[in-house]
């Protein structure tokens, strides 16, 4: 059992190796690159050859150039610039004529200048035959079904093709290599044509600059002409226009007898504004009165004293006057009944003075409720006689500003076609004057040459792009390998990975060796390295049992086919030189001892002791100096036979008769029984064979054994090829060197 501290410490290491995982190895992405260099470099060999092959077949092609200037605002033919739709100035011109320059309607005119139908790089009739006839292919493979009798594009048959086609096509195959490049931010443009032929490019690229200009002068003139025409036609339309507009306003100003309208307008909109304003107060006034007037309504049914208390009536300084006079009265009679009676003088005299103010108060009150009513009776009328006195003057205003808009219409309307008949009087002597001026506004600068080189291909770029994504495209295979090999290949990673201690490694060793020879490798000592290497492992054993001796010592593997079981002989054979030692073979599904020495068939072993059918002297074999027990016959039930009480009655028997009881067990990932003898053993040795065995596989079975509380002691690295691992950066040093592995055989 592991203390507190032994599993801080597995979780602290396997933390840090968890962190270094995560760093990138520079050294050791060199190593596997220098490794695999020469098939890296082989790879971009043969893509740079084929490169170059390629490069070599293609035509090359040449770039005749000509330099046009084109000026944004050439000697004005016409002088009416929006029968043209250019003003002359802006990037948006120098875009308009670049695109003039790379239209159709200039490509056909020099595909018919230059005849370029029969030129055999256009004509697709005089087309090379391809390398591969595809329709041929389709035909041999019986696509008749699928491919429709006449392939499209370049698979047409050319002689089936008319001479408008013909046209079409060499005029877009033309387009296509067409190039206007503006020189920076001035007004130079480059024409640029490519061809294979550079003689036949040149003569192309003056042609368009030429046709360029020869087709501006073109529509320069047609335009003069067409404006001209068109002008001569519209100046009569123009002048039967403007004499109908005319008697219209003249008949109009007659019908109406219309003299000065504005001033008449001006009259009648100040008096509209001054009954506005008045009809504005009186709409106040009638407000003001209506809402003292629905007060009034609203307290009349409460008698003359309700009506005491509207405001309107209330604020009146006689209410307040009158209110005085009664409050004295009430006051006066109130005191004099504290002291004398109802019939007394005074008191008649006083309750006749109260009666007197309530009367005054009650005659004044309704006079003024009176007065409220007659003042909204007037503001009603006032307001409706001012509201009469504004629309009478608005229908004046308004039939006056009819007429006046119907003058102002007419007016403009002759203003309009005065100014549009003199206009076009005025261009119509221009143009008469100018029709016979030429000009354009571009000129040929710099005329094309024969080029001397080709453009394209750039042989020496596209050669050395191949090489380079060869070279990249290697590098990368190989890193992808290397990613994808995840086995273990060096004793740091097993130690890394694991956290435990590798105690040794073994050479690779050739794999035509027999079954039995390889498991007496030690003790024939043919092979210097691996004699070596078993000794190291048993040191390495011994070592580590110095305090507490490992008597029983159980070896297993992940997979079949990673060598435990000659390992397990041979350690068994090199500890035997020492000790008295037992080899047993407990995997009891795939048995390889009786085979590997030979033994007899039916000699009893570890299952039929278990079973109680043989005797432990009847199951020992003595070979070369140690002691050993077959797997015996085969049991339909290896697992049980493991865990019975009787193989563990039989362990103990056997670690009171030898110093070392080594035991063969079945492989973690294939059966269970490694765990249940791990749990008779003292410690455990996990054999892994070097770039084979999947990590996580290991990884696997280590963890089984060690949730099981199985004694790991270390890590058998097997069949590992040394100087490979050299060639990768991976140094295993010591006794290696020494012997130079003179004697080794590697696979």
């Amino acid at each position: 059992m592991e203390s507190t501290s032994q599993i801080a410490e597995r979780n602290l290491i396997a933390q840090r190796q968890d962190d270094d995982d995560d760093e990138i190895d520079l050294l050791k992405l060199w190593q596997t690159i220098w490794y695999r260099k020469w098939g890296i470099i082989s790879l971009v060999m043969v893509v740079t050859m084929v490169a170059i092959l390629a490069v070599l077949a293609i035509t090359p092609i040449y770039r005749a150039a000509a330099t046009l200037l084109i000026e944004q605002k050439g000697a004005k033919v016409v002088s009416i610039e929006q029968v043209y739709g250019l003003d002359g100035a802006g990037s948006e011109y120098l875009q308009t004529q670049f695109e003039l320059l790379k239209s159709r309607a200039l490509a056909e005119r020099v595909v018919r200048q230059l005849n370029l139908t029969t030129h055999p790089e256009f004509d697709p009739r005089q087309q090379p035959e391809p390398l591969i006839d595809i329709r041929g292919l389709l035909a041999t493979l019986d696509f008749r079904k699928v491919v429709p009798a006449t392939l499209p594009g370049d698979l047409e048959d050319p002689q089936a093709l008319t001479e408008a086609e013909i046209f079409d096509q060499v005029t877009r195959d033309f387009m296509e290599r067409v190039t206007v490049a503006p020189q920076g931010k001035s007004q130079l443009v480059q024409v640029q044509v490519e061809m294979a032929d550079a003689n036949t490019a040149a003569i192309a690229a003056n042609a368009l600059a030429n046709g360029f200009i020869e087709s501006q002068l073109e529509a320069t003139m047609e335009m003069s002409m067409t404006a001209t025409n068109w002008m001569n036609s519209r100046l009569g339309e123009l002048r039967t226009k403007l004499k109908d507009s005319e008697d219209r306003l003249q008949a109009f100003r007659e019908a109406e007898n219309l003299v000065d309208v504005d001033g008449v307008a001006t009259i009648s909109a100040a008096e509209l504004s001054l009954t506005g304003d008045r009809m504005i107060d009186a709409r106040r006034q009638r407000a003001e009165a209506e809402s003292q007037y629905r007060q009034v309504q609203a307290m009349r049914n409460g008698g003359w004293e309700r009506l005491a208390t509207i405001p309107a009536v209330l604020g009146h300084p006689l209410i307040q006057q009158f209110k005085a006079e009664q409050a004295k009265a009430q006051a006066k009679v109130e005191e004099l009944s504290k002291r004398y009676g109802p019939r007394h003088p005074s008191m008649t005299a006083a309750q006749s003075d109260l009666s007197a103010a309530s009367a005054s108060l009650r005659g004044q009150v309704e006079q003024i409720v009176a007065g409220i009513e007659r003042n909204y009776q007037l503001a009603i009328a006032n307001e409706n006689s001012l509201q009469a006195s504004f629309n009478a003057n608005k229908s004046q205003i308004q039939d006056i500003s009819r007429k006046e808009f119907q003058l102002r219409e007419l007016q403009r309307e002759v203003d309009g076609n005065r100014a549009l008949y003199d206009t076009f009087m005025t261009r119509l002597k221009e143009t008469a004057a100018t029709s016979d001026l030429e000009s354009a506004n571009a000129r040929v600068v710099d005329p094309a040459t024969v080029p001397t080189e080709p453009v394209k291909p750039k042989k020496a770029l596209i050669v050395a792009i191949a090489a380079l994504l060869a070279l990249f495209a290697g590098v990368g295979l190989t890193l992808l390998l290397e990613a994808l090999n995840n086995t273990f290949k060096s004793t740091e990673e097993v130690e890394n990975r694991l956290n435990i201690p590798v105690l040794g490694i073994l050479p690779q060793v050739k794999k035509a060796n027999e079954r039995g020879e390889l498991a007496r490798m030690f003790n024939s000592d043919k092979d210097k390295s691996f004699s070596e290497s078993i000794r190291t492992i048993r040191t390495g054993v011994v070592l580590s049992g110095i305090d507490y001796p490992h008597k029983v010592m159980v070896i297993t593997s992940s997979i079949p086919g990673e060598g435990k079981s000659t390992v397990s002989a041979n350690l068994a054979f090199a500890l035997g030189q020492m000790e008295r030692v037992l080899l047993i073979d407990a995997d009891l599904r795939r048995p390889t001892l009786a085979k590997s020495f030979q033994f007899p068939v039916g000699t009893p072993g570890l299952a039929n002791l278990i079973a109680g059918t043989a005797k432990l002297e009847e199951c020992i074999q003595r070979v070369d100096g140690i002691d050993m027990i077959c797997a015996g016959t085969v049991p339909p039930n290896p697992l049980e036979l493991l865990s019975s009480p009787r193989f563990a009655k039989a362990v103990d028997v056997l670690k009171s008769k030898y110093d070392r009881v080594i035991i063969d067990s079945p492989p973690t990932q294939a059966v269970s029984d490694a765990v249940v003898l791990s749990t008779f053993a003292d410690s455990l040795l996990y054999v892994v064979k070097s770039a084979s065995t999947h990590i996580p596989l290991v990884e696997k079975g280590v963890g089984q054994l060690l949730q099981n509380n199985a004694p790991v002691k270390g890590v058998v690295l097997n069949q590992v090829d040394i100087k490979k691992a050299k060639r990768y950066g991976y140094s295993y040093g010591g006794y290696y060197d020494y012997y130079g592995y003179s004697n080794a055989k590697p696979a």
